[in-house]
Order: C-alpha cells, then sequence, then structure tokens
C-alpha cells in the first residue's frame, strides 16, 4: 500500500476522546497520580491504535510450502530455515537457488489466511485489539464519577461555586483584610478596627506592593483614606450574598452522604483488578509471539501441500511493543496502589479548615464532612489555594461582613436622613425595621437623638458609636445587641431612654442594667414558666437616676430587685398580659412613686399596698377584673391622687364614698358594667375629666351639675334617653360627648356652655337641633359631629357663624 492509503486506513485517537471527554474545570478534582495515569493511557491507547493500524494495512502472516517428506516431519518443521553458523571449512560461498512451488498467488493468499486463522497464537493474533480494549475500560474507569448521574450533578454543581467562590472579589477582599490586619502590630490593628467600622469595613487590600509599603509605613492615614481598590460596588456585593447562600445549601446537599467518596475508591479497586489481571496473563503469552510459525493444514488436495512454514511479519514489533505496553500498565497499576493506599490511610470523608482558620484569622470556619470533605480532599492535591479561598464563604464572620458592606452601599447618609422624625417624645429619631443587620453609615448622623431598632438579627455596635454625641434613647426591639465594652462607657454617661423588647427578659443585655444615666427603662419579654412566680430581674443598683420602670411580662409577683430604685422611681408600669399578679406588697417601698400602672394583672380587687403610696398621683387599673370598688375610700389616704382608671374592667357600681375623694381631677370608668351613677358623685368638685363611656347608663344624676370644674364628659356608647338640666350648669365643659345613645331630643339650655368646642350627637334619635348651639362660641362645624341632616335643619345663620374661621 502506498502512503495515502495507510493514513486513509488509520484509526485516529481522536475517535476515543468520547470516553474520556470532560470539561476543562474539572482538571482541579485530579490528583497528580490520575493525571499520570491519563496520559499512560493515552500512551497505551496509542499502542493498540499503532497495532491495529498494521494489522490492517499489511500482510499478516507470509507461508511457505514445506518440502520435507511427510514421514520426516519434525515437531520443528521450520527450525531449519533459521540462520545458521556456516561451516569454517566452507571457503568459498556457493550459490543457493530456490526451490519452485509451483503455486499461484491465489493459493498463497488462501494459505496465509488459513495458517494466520489456525496455527498462529491467540494472543499474538489479537493482541494490539486488547491492548484498545482494556485502555478503552481504563479510561471509563477513570472518568466514570464524572459521568454517571449520581455523582456528575454534584461535581458540576461543587466546581461551578469553586470557580465562582476563587475568582468573587469579596474573596480577595476578606483574605486582604486578614492579611493586613495580620500584619500590623495591636495599636495599628486597634485604627484599622475603628477604621472599618466606620467605613463599612473597608481594611486595606491587595493592590500591589506599593499599596501594600504605603500602608505599612503610614498607617495613621488607614483612618482617613482607604484603599478605593478594595470597595465592591453593589452588583459584586449582592452576587457575593447569593454565594453564600450557594455554599450553604451545597454543604446541607453533600455533606448528607458519600456516594462520591464510595465511587472513587470502586472505581480505583476496579482500576486494581483489571491491572493484575492484565499484568498476569501478558507476563504468560508475551513469549507465543514467535517470527516463525509451522502450520500443518489438509489442503494437499488443493496445493499439494500438507506442512508450511510461515513467518508472522509483526512478531518482533509485537514483541517490543507487548514489552513496553507492559511496562505502562506496570506503572499505571502502582499508580493505582498507591491511590488506594492515599484513600485508606487516612480520614479523606473528614476535612479540617484549621491551618485556614489560623491563617486567616476566622476561627468560625467550620470542619465539613462525607463527600464534601473528599472534594476538598482532592481540591488540595491540586492546589490548596482553592480551598482557603472556598473556606471564605463558610465562615459567618465573612458573611456578616459581606452584609454588612452591602448594608452600606443601600444605605447611603442621604437616604438615612431622610427617615428621619421626632417621636413622641419630641427626640429626632432614626428607626429601622427588619434588616440584615445596623448599617454603619447609621453612625454618621451624629445629629441622631433616637435610635430605634426592630427585628434586627445579632447586632454589634461598632466604635462608631461613639460619634452619636446627641444621643439619649436607644430602642431594640426583637434586635439582640452586643456592646464592647469600651462603648459601656459612652452609654452610660450619654443614655436616658432605653427600649428592650424580646422573647424572654433573660435574652435582655445585661449592659442594660450598667447604665447609670438612665432615666426611664421599658422591657418587654416573658419569664419561663418555671421562673414567672418567682420572677427574678437581674439588679437595678447601678441605675441611680431611674424614674421611669416599665415590664411586660407574665410575672407572678412584683419583681425584687424594683425595691432597689425605689428611693427614686416615680413611675412604675406592670402589664402582665392577663397572667395574675399576686405578691404586691413590694409596692409599699416605692415611696416616691407617683405613677403607677397595673394593666391586665388578673386583680379582683384594688391592692392595698397601694393605699400606702403617699406620693401617688396617677393610677391606671386597665383591663383586669375588678367587679367591685369598695375599697375606694382608702384613696383618701393618697392625698395627691388626681388621675384614676379604672376602665376595662367589670364594675357594676360606684360606691358612695366615693365623695371621699375631693382631690381627683380625672376618673375613667369606660368600658364597664355601669347602669347608674351615685348623686354623691357630684360632690367630686375638683373633678375636671369623666370618663362613663361604653356602660349601660340609663340615666344621670342631676349632682352632676355640681361638678363645675367638669370641662371633659364622655357619655358615649350608653342607653341615655334625656339629659337633666342640671348638666348644662357646668359651663366649664369644652367636650361633650353624647354619642350612640337614644337621645331624642337635646336641651335649648345646651346654649349656656360657652366653652364647648367638641360636641359628639352621632348615633341618637333627635330629630333637630336646638338654634341656642349657636350660642356656643367656642363651637365649629368640625367639632360638631353629627348627622348631615340634623346639621342642615340649623338656621342659616347658625350654620354660617359655626363655619367662620
Amino acid at each position: 500500500m502506498d502512503l495515502e492509503e495507510v493514513h486513509g486506513s488509520m484509526i485516529p485517537v481522536a475517535e476515543f476522546k468520547q470516553f474520556t471527554e470532560q470539561q476543562p474545570a474539572f482538571k482541579v478534582l485530579k490528583p497528580w497520580w490520575d493525571v499520570l495515569a491519563e496520559y499512560l493511557t493515552v500512551a497505551m491507547l496509542m499502542i493498540g491504535v499503532f497495532g491495529c493500524t498494521l494489522q490492517v494495512t499489511q500482510d499478516k502472516i507470509i507461508c511457505l510450502p514445506n518440502h520435507e517428506p511427510q514421514e520426516n516431519l519434525s515437531e520443528a518443521p521450520c527450525q531449519q530455515l533459521l540462520p545458521r553458523r556456516v561451516p569454517e571449512q566452507m571457503g568459498a560461498l556457493q550459490e543457493v537457488k530456490g526451490l519452485k512451488n509451483n503455486l499461484d498467488l491465489q493459493q498463497y493468499s488462501f494459505i496465509n489466511q488459513l495458517c494466520y486463522e489456525t496455527a498462529l497464537h491467540w494472543y499474538a493474533k489479537y493482541f494490539p485489539y486488547l491492548v484498545v480494549i482494556h485502555t478503552l475500560i481504563f479510561m471509563v474507569c477513570t472518568s466514570f464519577w464524572f459521568k454517571f448521574p449520581g455523582t456528575s450533578s454534584k461535581i458540576e454543581h461543587f466546581i461551578s461555586i469553586l470557580g465562582k467562590c476563587f475568582d468573587s472579589p469579596w474573596t480577595t477582599r476578606a483574605l486582604s483584610e486578614v492579611s493586613g490586619e495580620n500584619q500590623k502590630g495591636p495599636a495599628a490593628a486597634g485604627r484599622v478596627t475603628a477604621t472599618v467600622a466606620a467605613t463599612a469595613g473597608t481594611g486595606p487590600g491587595k493592590a500591589g506592593e506599593g499599596e501594600k509599603e504605603k500602608v505599612l509605613v503610614e498607617p495613621e492615614k488607614v483612618v482617613t483614606e482607604p484603599p478605593v481598590v478594595t470597595l465592591l460596588d453593589k452588583k459584586e456585593g449582592e452576587q457575593a450574598k447569593a454565594l453564600f447562600e450557594k455554599v450553604k445549601k451545597f454543604r446541607m446537599h453533600v455533606e448528607e452522604g458519600d456516594i462520591l467518596y464510595t465511587m472513587y475508591i470502586r472505581q480505583t479497586v476496579l482500576k486494581v483488578c483489571k491491572f493484575l489481571a492484565i499484568l498476569v496473563y501478558n507476563l504468560v503469552y508475551v513469549e507465543k509471539i514467535s517470527f516463525l510459525v509451522a502450520c500443518r493444514v489438509e489442503t494437499s488436495e488443493v496445493t499439494g501441500y500438507a506442512s508450511f512454514c510461515c513467518n508472522h511479519t509483526k512478531a518482533h514489533l509485537f514483541s517490543k511493543l507487548a514489552f513496553c505496553y507492559i511496562s505502562f500498565v506496570c506503572i499505571y497499576g502502582l499508580t493505582c496502589i498507591y491511590t488506594l493506599y492515599w484513600l485508606f490511610h487516612r480520614p479523606l470523608k473528614e476535612y479540617s479548615f484549621r491551618s485556614v482558620r489560623e491563617e486567616t484569622g476566622m476561627g468560625d470556619i467550620p470542619d465539613v464532612k462525607n463527600d464534601f470533605a473528599f472534594m476538598l480532599h482532592l481540591i488540595d492535591q491540586y492546589d490548596s489555594l482553592y480551598s482557603k479561598r472556598f473556606a471564605v464563604f463558610l465562615s459567618e464572620v465573612s458573611e456578616s461582613r459581606l452584609k454588612q458592606l452591602n448594608l452600606n452601599h443601600e444605605w447611603t447618609p442621604e437616604k438615612l436622613r431622610q427617615k428621619l422624625q421626632r417621636n413622641t417624645g419630641g427626640r429626632l429619631e432614626l428607626a429601622l425595621c427588619m434588616l440584615p443587620g445596623l448599617p454603619d453609615t447609621v453612625f454618621e448622623l451624629s445629629e441622631v437623638e433616637s435610635l430605634r431598632l426592630e427585628a434586627i438579627c445579632d447586632i454589634t455596635f461598632p466604635p462608631g458609636l461613639s460619634q452619636l454625641v446627641h444621643l439619649q434613647e436607644l430602642s431594640l426591639l426583637h434586635s439582640p445587641a452586643r456592646l464592647p465594652f469600651s462603648l459601656q462607657v459612652f452609654l452610660r454617661d450619654h443614655l436616658k431612654v432605653m427600649r428592650v423588647k424580646c422573647e424572654e427578659l433573660r435574652e435582655v443585655p445585661l449592659w442594660v442594667f450598667g447604665l447609670r444615666s438612665l432615666e426611664e427603662l421599658h422591657l418587654e419579654g416573658l419569664f419561663p414558666q418555671e421562673l414567672a412566680r418567682a420572677a427574678t430581674l437581674e439588679s437595678l443598683r447601678e441605675l441611680k437616676q431611674l424614674k421611669v420602670l416599665s415590664l411586660r411580662s407574665n410575672a407572678g409577683k412584683v419583681p425584687a430587685s424594683v425595691t432597689d430604685v425605689a428611693g427614686h422611681l416615680q413611675r412604675l408600669s406592670l402589664h402582665n398580659d392577663g397572667a395574675r399578679l399576686v405578691a404586691l406588697n413590694s409596692l409599699k417601698k416605692l415611696v416616691a412613686l407617683r405613677e403607677l400602672e397595673l394593666v391586665a394583672c388578673g386583680l379582683e380587687r384594688i391592692p392595698h399596698a397601694v393605699f400606702s403610696l403617699g406620693a401617688l398621683q396617677e393610677l391606671d387599673l386597665k383591663d383586669n377584673h375588678l367587679r367591685s370598688i369598695e375599697e375606694i375610700l382608702s384613696f383618701q389616704h393618697c392625698r395627691k391622687l388626681i388621675t384614676l382608671r379604672l376602665w376595662h374592667n367589670q364594675i357594676a357600681y360606684v360606691p358612695e364614698h366615693v365623695r371621699k375623694l375631693k382631690s381627683l381631677e380625672q376618673l375613667y370608668l369606660s368600658y364597664n358594667k355601669l347602669e347608674t351613677l351615685p348623686s354623691q358623685l357630684g360632690l367630686c368638685s375638683g373633678l375636671r375629666l369623666l370618663d362613663v363611656s361604653h356602660n349601660g347608663l340609663h340615666s344621670l344624676p342631676p349632682e352632676v351639675g355640681l361638678l363645675q370644674n367638669l370641662q371633659h364628659l364622655a357619655l358615649s356608647y350608653n342607653a341615655l334617653d334625656a339629659l337633666p338640666d342640671e348638666l348644662f350648669f357646668c359651663r366649664k365643659l369644652r367636650t361633650l360627648l353624647l354619642g350612640d345613645n337614644q337621645l331624642i331630643q337635646l336641651s335649648s339650655q345646651v346654649g349656656a356652655l360657652r366653652a364647648l368646642s367638641r360636641l359628639e350627637l352621632k348615633g341618637n334619635r333627635l330629630e333637630t337641633l336646638p338654634e341656642e348651639l349657636g350660642n356656643c362660641g367656642g363651637l365649629k362645624k368640625a367639632g360638631l359631629l353629627v348627622e348631615d341632616t340634623l346639621y342642615q335643619g340649623l338656621p342659616a345663620e347658625v350654620r354660617d357663624k359655626m363655619e367662620e374661621e
């Protein structure tokens, strides 16, 4: 054959590419022994392909008839054709003449094919094909776990995440920050920490050797001029945030099983077994490849000969290729055996990031197990830098830094200033709700006086908190916060009002109870059921200036620590959410108390301890189970009491000795079960506000007209069908609420109420309104709540007067 035919008949190695074709990124999961084995399989494949090509393109065997008589044939009829030593006595060369066989070309071809099939050993005949088949099996075993559905999906996912983590700008940022911190001394490290907190966590980055030298030589510039190259834009920050979520989900998924580890072991064991089998039978049969082959076939009737001597034309080359192949197989087998040693001599189903933690300073990087650990061990064989950069996305500290950076991008100082507004206390307040963290930009708003944080998890106040020089009020609502010791002094001197709301009171930060300048403390949370009766609260001795204490919980008694501030506490609010408050004797010690709220405390009677509070001015017993208030007589000992709130109870009547409360100015009896009011109520001459709405009153006693100081009277949602004329003697009345009753008419004497500015009449049976309403100089249309038809029924001049500005 000519050269072109040979090339056209050769089998290109590229045809076998499909057996080992893998994504280029998979190379990171190939340790050096897999790479070496891959090259060895390529070499073995080339040996097989080369042998197969020779088999196809050249004659396999050439046979000649044997002219020896049949009876003289030996077992080795072809040995005589081997080169012999010429006797020394033959001094001259003699001419050798060939034998004539009288066979044509077709007979030779026939004999060649027949002897090839019958006389040639199978090993010599199929050697190149066996090499190709064995090599393909090796290739399949090596790459099977990259193709198997149960493992390939995990590998592809892992490689995808690994590449993104390796190339993420956040990885470089996090590692360079740590590197910069490790290179600085304690003092410089402190300044860097302050800078990180105040500038969204930015620190010195790997901007080049020149930049690094600049940071080392002039550390003071880090505070004011952080390198711009370390900043991440918003898009990069969001991508890194998504990576953290992917890594978490992938870790949970992969750590559940060890299919990758098991599959790799199985294919390695299979390769070792295959290697041993190949090695044994090749060593046994390699000697069967011989140059001369004796062939005896019964073809005398066709060719005239029965014995032939054949030449295996490729025997010499095949024997050399066989030894090369066996050598490659031995090396391949040794790599497989080493792989088994590596697999079993160390725990590959556990991976420790101890060295990474020590190097980076991220002490919270967790160790991993199962398939996750196995893949990381393989990655280390390729390049340990991959696992180091990947570990950044396993660290919660790193994730919190990233969240902080994203927060700072999203919440700029300008955006935060738009949220500033005055709260009920008149302070300039910044309220942030349901954020993943606390933006560092908050501490650039030095004008903030009140900071309200709600549903923000794991807050750690940075040193920048000290920049809020006007901060006086702090609210932490379901927002657990840690405060460095260095900042406790700052809050101790500045904070006046503290509000904490949490699931359980034991979650209240301990530093709260050390704020010596605190004037108001509002706590909301539950005691555990086993501790509710004891109601133990942290000591309040340090709160020397505390004036207001509010506690919303399920306490069984007044916490004993309340007496720690008995000498200066002026307002105490206990909201028990329906849980019964039993022991109240400790209230007697609160000698300076001016306001007391016992809301939803399950009280059935007014506590006797209240009557010992000589300085008490306001008492609120809202939402309890009071049915009788006979003890109201004892309130005469509380000579300073001016406000009494007994609303939202089940009070059926008011005792006559209510007349003893001469100094009472405000009385709230709404949302009870009153049907009448005692006439003695008119003797409470100091009363300025009376609220008996949402009851079942059918009438009012005429003595109500004696309340000459009355300014606010609420009678809404009762069953009144008429009003006593004496009511209109209360000339100071400004607010009269009569809505949702059964009034048929309104007396014309209402005109005597010159100071009236708000009158509610909706929901009654009135047909007309008295025109004397025009005499109520302070009553305008906006203050008159009545049906439009009734209002339009007033004379035009009266309506015009009411509509005047």
